[in-house]
């Protein structure tokens, strides 16, 4: 199977620090990304339904840009989220990049939209 690098752009009238900070707080993130989660330095051990993924946090630009990469993951491969907002409208544009097996991008594309409509009702935005 091929990977392939899967980009999503979402509008948030959430500010950019709201939403850095439900990508990096604990009792936040459990609020619409996970069941649990722990995060020691720059280890994020995320829990689903009784099963852990751990992803080390590369790279951190607040309120800009979040770099993860999975434990478990293929090299070069990494999940990102960046803020940046509209000229225009003043609307965060939020931009989430992550590798998958080409058969599984339209899955992908549906968990994330399932999770980005979980942070909006979280956020107001």
């Amino acid at each position: 199977m091929n990977r392939v690098k899967v980009e999503m752009e979402y509008l948030f009238r959430a500010s950019p620090t709201i939403l850095y900070k439900f990508f990096t707080t604990p009792a936040t993130l459990v609020r619409w990304f996970c069941d649990e989660v722990d995060i020691e330095k720059d280890v994020f051990t995320f829990v689903w339904e009784g099963s852990e993924e751990k992803a080390g946090l590369i790279d951190d630009f607040e309120d800009e840009k979040l770099v993860w990469e999975w434990e478990e993951g293929e090299a070069n491969e990494f999940w990102e989220v960046k803020f940046d907002v509209s000229p225009v409208t003043g609307e965060t544009i939020m931009t989430i990049t992550e590798f998958c097996d080409d058969i599984d991008e339209e899955d992908t594309r549906q968990l994330w939209d399932s999770l980005v409509k979980r942070l909006r009702q979280e956020t107001g935005g």
